[in-house]
């Protein structure tokens, strides 16, 4: 202010401000009646400041020194009229932005839907004015209960914050930075939402909302020392405009909110400035980049599946070899023979009888069965490799939506910057209109543009939270958990993806080619996919081993059973004379079998093996060629977004630089509202294009890796270097 005030006055006066004339009153009205009489007798003119300088000089009906009153009084407590257009006053005038505790409250009721608010202001305001009265009033309109909560430092608060379901910051203009981020932590330790009469620096020090606009300071010092200017030059003060214009415009901290569990409402982005941190502050978890991957390759739904199906061709392999263990069986019966045939039967068919035996079976070799377990193993290992294809893509998948979510968060932040630039270029037109050097259909032009900027704000929103839902779902979480992402160090990954490297060898087409080339033959080492191709044509070929040459090897077995007869008894249990009868008894075979006609079916299944492994041969050959042509439109795209990268930071820059020129001329007259909004939006697309080109960079660069089956980022250093090493024999070689 004094800086401004000596600028504008130039040389029509020597300006000063001594140290020992900076007076402040303490609340107190009768030190600052004191302190202005004694002004009085000392200077050429007094500025003063404040709701308590404003009440006394209010009460004044003659000044005998010039003084210039400014300020945002609230007009709930102050006694100054501020109907008037000028003072009306002799050496007396006042420039006043007039606030309003009602307005205020009313904002934000409208937000949280407070039922009892705690109402914090300073202590000797308290004693001096008529708080209560005015509160109880306001209260009563708005059909809530308040309590004041009177402090001298934040220390006071604390205990007052009972019984409350809001705060509101009546006071507290003497609080420095520090005090306010203390105390705006306070009120969120206790879940409350909080409103602040001050200006937005509160907001950014975690007070959740402001209603009042910061856009009028620098008209209030410019006022002020036009003012002075013009007292100087012999205006009367009496005759001065007293108002500065302002409206008043919500400034909510996002993360407060979010803290406090207030929900943004989308009918608020229309008319709210958000600040603070675009992240989750509600997150339970806040996750980075190799976090995700950890966690998708434990809890993937998919991947458990994978498992699954590895676990079950395991058990496959088991079955196969159980084949050559023994199998043995016991078994008991009870018979009964008609007796007379029992008679007869000189014992050995007794009418009543009780047997068991136990029977042994072991197979010695079998060309089904060798071929079934090696068949087996082969499908058990086509699976696993399936597995690790499944793997790499949840790898993948894991990267693309934490890079995705990355994207959709700088969208959003950029969005709504462009919607406060709109905001910003419509108090240009109004100014424009207000001088007449533009017509209504400029506002009305903005109006509809804030209208659609909102709304791209609304779906930027959405579609960062559809971002989160797809993190939670990769990660087998519940979709409506909190959870956040850290944002990415850039300049840390470039290096770890060693940038200016890959840069040198994609933009040199002599060493493109061999580095392409070199790229597909380790794909091609380590699809998974072609490896599980690979087992399962030699599992078929197994089998059609098995059904040529196979089918004529003979299948050796062993078989033996031991026999007991536990009771005889009715007729015929008795053998004559001379003749023992034998309870126990065992059998040992030895069976050799050899298949000569099988109905056809070997000649069938060799059929349909060898026409299995054409088909899986075709399919090697087509997921080789997939590889190939993967490899190289990736590296395209790769190369694509390292041009986008270099090419969008020009753009950006000169759409901002054309964007401030378009701006300033609009203001001056000199362009039309199409040209600054074409100017805007062209600025807007700069860096939604400039944002994005880092992440699909990165995302390319990352379904490359995939391609190739080998993320640098999981695999340690010696690993990275091992592959380095084999790139660079490889183009040794090739030179």
């Amino acid at each position: 202010m004094k800086w401004q005030i000596s600028a504008v006055v130039g040389e029509d006066a020597v300006i000063r401000f001594p140290n020992e004339y900076l007076l402040t009153n303490e609340f107190s009205s009768e030190k600052a009646l004191i302190n202005y009489r004694d002004l009085t007798a000392k200077t050429d003119l007094i500025l003063a400041f404040g709701l308590v300088n404003a009440n006394v000089l209010g009460d004044l009906d003659t000044f005998d020194n010039p003084t210039i009153l400014f300020g945002a009084l609230n007009k709930d407590l102050s006694n100054l009229e501020l109907s008037q257009q000028t003072s009306g006053t002799e050496n007396f005038t006042y420039l006043i932005k007039k606030e309003s505790y009602l307005d205020d409250l009313k904002v934000f009721q409208k937000l949280t839907g407070f039922k009892k608010v705690g109402v914090l202001i300073e202590r000797p305001l308290v004693k001096r004015l008529n708080v209560d009265e005015v509160f109880s009033s306001i209260f009563q309109e708005l059909k809530a209960d308040f309590k004041i909560i009177p402090f001298d430092s934040v220390g006071d608060i604390s205990d007052g914050l009972v019984d409350v379901d809001a705060v509101y910051m009546a006071g507290g203009f003497l609080l420095n930075q520090e005090e306010v981020k203390k105390l705006a932590q306070l009120i969120i330790d206790k879940k409350l939402p909080s409103f602040t009469s001050l200006g937005t620096e509160a907001v950014h020090q975690g007070i959740m909302a402001t209603n009042q606009s910061d856009d009028s300071f620098d008209q209030f010092i410019r006022r002020i020392a036009l003012s002075v200017e013009g007292f100087i030059n012999g205006e009367s003060l009496a005759e001065m405009p007293v108002f500065i214009e302002s409206n008043n415009h919500l400034t909510l901290n996002y993360n407060t909110a979010q803290k406090v569990g207030v929900p943004i409402k989308y009918s608020l982005i229309n008319s709210t400035t958000f600040v603070g941190e675009m992240k989750n502050s509600l997150s339970r978890k806040t996750f980075n980049a190799l976090e995700i991957i950890d966690l998708a390759l434990a809890r993937n739904l998919t991947l458990l599946s994978g498992e699954k199906e590895v676990a079950l061709t395991g058990q496959d392999v088991r079955i196969a070899k159980s084949s050559y263990l023994p199998s043995i069986t016991a078994s008991s019966r009870s018979v009964y023979v008609d007796p007379d045939l029992a008679a007869v039967s000189l014992g050995q068919n007794p009418e009543f009888s009780t047997t068991g035996n136990i029977t042994l079976q072991q197979v010695l070799f079998s060309e089904a069965s060798n071929a079934n377990i090696r068949i087996q193993r082969k499908l058990n290992q086509a699976q696993e490799e399936a597995y690790k294809a499944t793997a790499l893509d949840i790898v993948f998948d894991g990267f693309n939506v934490y890079f995705n979510a990355l994207i959709l968060k700088a969208n959003l932040q950029i969005q709504m910057r462009n919607l406060e630039l709109t905001r910003e270029n419509l108090k240009i037109a109004e100014q424009n209109f207000a001088a007449g050097q533009t017509g209504k259909s400029d506002q009305l032009r903005f109006q509809s543009q804030v209208a659609q900027d909102k709304q791209a704000v609304i779906e930027a929103v959405n579609q960062l939270e559809q971002g989160y839902i797809n993190i939670n779902q990769l990660l087998n979480y519940n979709l409506d958990e909190e959870i956040d992402i850290e944002d990415l160090e850039l300049d840390g990954i470039f290096k770890e993806y060693s940038y200016e490297q890959l840069v040198r060898l994609l933009d040199n087409p002599v060493s493109r080619e061999p580095f392409i080339a070199f790229l597909v033959e380790e794909a091609k080492k380590n699809a998974p996919e072609l490896k599980s191709l690979k087992y399962t044509i030699e599992a078929v070929d197994r089998s059609l081993k098995l059904n040529t040459s196979g089918r004529f090897l003979p299948t050796l077995s062993l078989q033996s059973q031991y026999n007991q007869v536990f009771n005889r008894s009715g007729a015929g249990s008795t053998s004559p004379s001379g003749f023992e009868l034998i309870n126990t008894n065992y059998n040992v075979a030895l069976n050799l079998s050899i298949p000569i006609v099988n109905q056809n079916q070997n000649n069938i299944n060799r059929q349909i093996n060898q026409i299995q492994i054409d088909q899986l041969t075709i399919n090697q050959a087509n997921t080789t060629l997939a590889i190939d042509r993967n490899i190289r439109s990736t590296v395209l795209n790769v190369i694509n977004q390292i041009s986008n990268i270099e090419l969008s930071k020009i753009s950006e820059q000169a759409a901002k630089e054309a964007l401030s020129l378009t701006q300033s001329s609009y203001s001056n007259g000199a362009v039309t509202v199409i040209q600054l909004i074409d100017a805007q939006n062209n600025y807007l697309n700069a860096q939604l294009a400039s944002t994005n080109a880092v992440y699909n960079y990165l995302i390319n660069a990352l379904q490359l890796e995939r391609f190739l089956g080998y993320y640098f980022l999981l695999n340690s250093e010696e690993d990275n270097a091992a592959f380095n090493a084999r790139f660079l024999a490889y183009l040794k070689n090739a030179n």
